[in-house]
Order: C-alpha cells, then structure tokens, then sequence
C-alpha cells in the first residue's frame, strides 16, 4: 500500500487545514448548535488525524483509498459521540475511535476465516471496551471487560487475539503533533537492557550532567528496564512527557560521549 501519495480519495494531503485549539473549541460550540457547515469544517480540519491512524496499516495488502474512507468514517463517529464536558481532547478520543473502525473493516475483509461465534465474542468485548473507555477515561483491563459482558478473561483474549493482524514494533501507537509513541517503547526488555553501552564507563560522568528527572528516568527505562507507561505512573507525568525528556537525555548523553 503506498501511503505516500499526495492525493488520497481526491483530497490534497499535503494541503489539509490545520485549526488551533480556539479554531476547534468555536467550531465545537457550532456543531452543537447543530451547525453542518461548522461540522464540514471540523471533519476537514482533522483529516491529518485519519492519515497518521492509517500509517499504522503502510504494510497491508489494502487501498490506502479504502482506509482512508473508512478512518474518515470513524472520525464522523467521533465527532458525533463527542463530549466536551469530559476534560479528554479531542485527539485522545478520535484516534481510538478511528483506529477502531479500520481495524473492524480489516477484520470484515480478512482472508483468515474466524468462526462467527468467536468474531462476535471479539466484536462485543471491542463495544464493552469503549462503553467503560467513555464512561470511566481510563482503559479497563481485560477481566473487567470480560466480568461486564458476563464470559471469562480466557474466552475474551482468545477472541480478540484471534481478530488481530501482526503489528510492526515500530508502529506508532500515538502522536499529537509531537514526538510519535511505538509499540517498542511499552515493551519490557530484561534480557537487553542497553547494558552493552551503558557499563561503559564514561557514562557514569554523561550521567551526572543530566537533570535529575532525565536521570531517574534513565535509570528506570535502561537500568530496570520500566516501560515508558510504568515510568510515568511512577513520577506522576504523561507517558508523551516520559518519550520526550528520555529523546532529550539520550541526546545529551550521546553529544557528551562524541
């Protein structure tokens, strides 16, 4: 699939509209004044949210046409399911919800045959999954998924784990605008922990030179191999914050030891 095309479904990718947060919050308080051209305006200004959702699928057999049409179709959902009490933005709500709606038509269009039975235990925990996603802002675990939909934590994993497609390590699981998430960044390590340049011994001096939080944070991710999740759970700042000051401090640490 090349994904690299300017023009998807007849839209110049390379010219769609970027809104600011006053842009989106005043468009927002149109759309529910029941304002379409507001609407139209919205769903154009986050088309960039699509792209970077369908990028995860660069090594599928599929249309990047196709997808495109089926991201925007979940951006739509999200727009319209959206509420602006929740203290979420807007991007954190849409991009499951878009990424949810492609996989559900790549799963639809899969040559694997998964039995009926099995597809709609998959289908129902995906529902559950998003009802408790909306209703507590925080992602429920597998066995509180399965106790609400009454099957056990075994049968839900198997069913979902049977609906999946392979995912790339370096698949991007999040971006904003800033420095993207991957899936290699929520991964333990135990048996590579860096150790081969980490015992070197001028590091102990690139080290020092770190602010103490970059450095603690080099100390959970490298030393006892913590997941970025895990290390921000632990010092009480966003997973986004933990990627960017651990880029700045292997930065740093590289320009002191070159």
């Amino acid at each position: 699939m090349s994904i690299y095309k300017v023009e998807i479904c007849g839209v110049n990718t390379a010219k769609l509209p970027l809104l600011n947060n006053e842009e989106k919050e005043a468009l927002f308080q149109r759309i529910l004044k029941g304002d379409m051209q507001a609407r139209e305006e919205y769903i154009k200004g986050n088309l960039r949210l699509v792209l970077s959702v369908i990028q995860r699928f660069s090594g599928s057999n599929e249309n990047v046409d196709d997808l495109f049409q089926i991201g925007c179709i979940g951006l739509i959902k999200a727009i319209d399911n959206f509420d602006i009490t929740q203290n979420v933005k807007f991007s954190t709500y849409a991009v499951p919800m878009i990424l949810g709606e492609v996989r559900r038509y790549l799963r639809d269009n899969n040559s694997i045959r998964v039995s009926r039975s099995l597809r709609d235990t998959a289908y129902k925990a995906i529902c559950t999954r998003e009802q408790l996603l909306k209703k507590y802002q925080k992602e429920p675990s597998i066995m509180e998924i399965a106790a609400e939909i009454g099957m056990s934590k075994e049968e839900v994993s198997y069913a979902l784990d049977a609906i999946q497609s392979p995912v790339s390590l370096y698949e991007p699981v999040y971006t904003d605008g800033g420095d993207p998430l991957y899936v290699m960044d929520q991964i333990h390590d135990k048996k590579n922990m860096e150790e081969n340049w980490v015992e070197d011994i001028s590091l102990n001096e690139a080290m020092k030179r770190l602010p103490e939080r970059e450095r603690h944070i080099i100390d959970l991710r490298f030393f006892e191999g913590k997941t970025q999740m895990e290390v921000a759970e632990e010092i009480h700042i966003s997973q986004a914050q933990v990627s960017r000051l651990e880029k700045n401090a292997l930065k740093s640490m590289r320009n002191y030891l070159s």
